[in-house]
């Protein structure tokens, strides 16, 4: 087709086009920002900045970045489904790039890609879902209630330790096959204390510049290769006397499922495999949930109408659907996880722009999940507006999605359903302050700045 008399293919859904289409579409408007200044809006202050950005240049924007092609971002549901339905080949994910690999290491699921990643997908899917989410909630209901029972009365106090507190435990049982809380002295007891220090320290200022300077490399430097050395160490106590366990066939926990596994050619799994899984397992399985009900409390806290209502409901005896809205609208308006990423291997179109083939694209589902279009009165707090309604595939995505949606998803919400029960039928909870607590980055979650700052009135048996 000759160059004057080409037209821009308008009709074209997202999704992989041709150079000679992508040649006809325009490149995202930029943000206009030192790329510095960039970096440190983007990863410390997020929601501002993807706002901010929408508002100047619409839902599809690029940033700086240090290759040949921009970064960009977009919020577009048509985008979402273009990517999450692309052959894996044509856009792999970015995890495997991201400051989580020199973290959870090069054998994680979370950072593989390709067969490797639904191999170990395959593998590890079962002991989260199904009969396996019944067994866990009796250990959920368990430590949701010792802890409850330890909170302070009438002063404040942060709920997202505690949150985590209840979420380690569950995962821990999960994947060890540790029933309660095990034994501060036991290798359990100490990977546990290990890694909930670790947990602490991710949110201080050193450990965000560390993971900053962590980006893109195999393996961690400074202050995280102490960590995940210590962390190692305390894993491959666990693992070592696991492995010449005389019922380790008969066990159901994730440990012993990994060391019974074998690889194509009939190996076992290595030490160093093992261990790369169990972490990004207990990490992603317990810190994300934790700030997901911490944000849950932070939210009613500051929406009367929601919180009175749930309360009503639960302590009526029929609270089940009030919990499941108020889960939903929780991670819809405060996602822990709030953007995902992928890198385009051919030429795709995103809304009315084309990007050319290596280029990294990000879904803001902070974006996507403030759209007017989807979600009327979006910065509102309306756990109703799922009082008949559905999440979205391409609409709702605190879980990611694709083929790379979290593995945890359906005991995340089942610990999510079994804590916020106890919390409102037990606990009378107020806020502190007010004023809502402004969201805190920290890698690639996003958590309440002050942890979801409560005060316990009273407490019921």
């Amino acid at each position: 087709m000759p160059l004057e008399t080409a037209v821009a293919p308008e009709g074209l859904a997202s999704g992989p086009i041709s150079a000679a289409e992508a040649e006809l579409l325009p490149a995202p408007p930029a943000v206009e920002m030192h790329p510095l200044r960039q970096l440190l809006r983007f990863s410390q202050r997020q929601i501002e900045f993807v706002f901010g950005a929408r508002r100047r240049l619409g839902d599809v924007f690029a940033l700086a970045s240090q290759e040949a092609n921009p970064l960009v971002v977009t919020g577009l549901p048509d985008d979402v489904r273009s990517l999450f339905t692309a052959k894996p080949e044509d856009a792999p994910s970015l995890t495997a790039e991201s400051p989580l690999r020199p973290v959870v290491g090069p054998n994680s699921v979370l950072t593989s890609l390709g067969e490797r990643h639904m191999r170990q997908r395959k593998l590890l899917l079962p002991p989260f879902h199904g009969e396996a989410i019944e067994r866990y909630t009796a250990a959920i209901s368990e430590a949701t209630e010792r802890e409850i029972g330890s909170w302070p009365l009438r002063e404040p106090f942060a709920l997202a330790p505690r949150m985590q507190a209840i979420t380690l435990d569950v995962i821990m049982a999960g994947i060890f096959g540790i029933e309660g809380r095990p034994d501060p002295g036991s290798p359990e007891g100490k990977l546990r204390g290990t890694i909930k220090r670790a947990v602490d320290l991710s949110s201080k200022p050193l450990t965000q510049v560390a993971e900053l300077i962590n980006v893109r490399r195999e393996e961690p430097v400074g202050f995280l290769r102490v960590a995940r050395a210590l962390v190692d160490r305390r894993m491959d106590a666990v693992i070592g006397p696991r492995r010449h366990a005389s019922d380790l066939a008969e066990r159901r926990d994730i440990l012993s499922l990994l060391l019974l596994a074998t690889d194509e050619e009939g190996a076992a799994l290595s030490d160093a495999e093992i261990r790369d899984e169990l972490l990004t397992l207990v990490l992603a399985g317990h810190e994300t949930t934790a700030h997901s009900l911490a944000w849950a409390w932070e939210r009613l806290l500051r929406n009367p109408a929601a919180h009175e209502r749930l309360i009503e409901e639960v302590r009526g005896g029929d609270g089940g659907a009030m919990i499941e809205a108020t889960i939903t609208e929780t991670m819809r308006s405060r996602p822990v996880v709030p953007i995902v990423g992928r890198r385009v291997m051919k030429p795709w179109r995103l809304g009315q722009y084309a990007v050319p083939a290596d280029s990294p694209v990000l879904i803001s589902i902070l974006l996507l999940h403030h759209s007017e279009e989807l979600y009327p009165e979006p910065f509102e707090f309306r756990p109703e507006r799922w009082q008949d309604r559905k999440p979205g595939t391409y609409e709702w995505l605190p879980f990611g999605g694709g083929i790379r949606r979290c593995l945890g998803a359906s005991l995340a919400l089942a610990e999510q359903r079994v804590v916020l029960e106890a919390m409102a039928r037990r606990l009378d909870l107020q806020a502190p302050d007010p004023a809502p607590e402004r969201a805190l980055h920290h890698n690639v979650t996003m958590v309440p700045a002050r942890g979801a700052s409560v005060i316990a009135t009273a407490r019921y048996s």
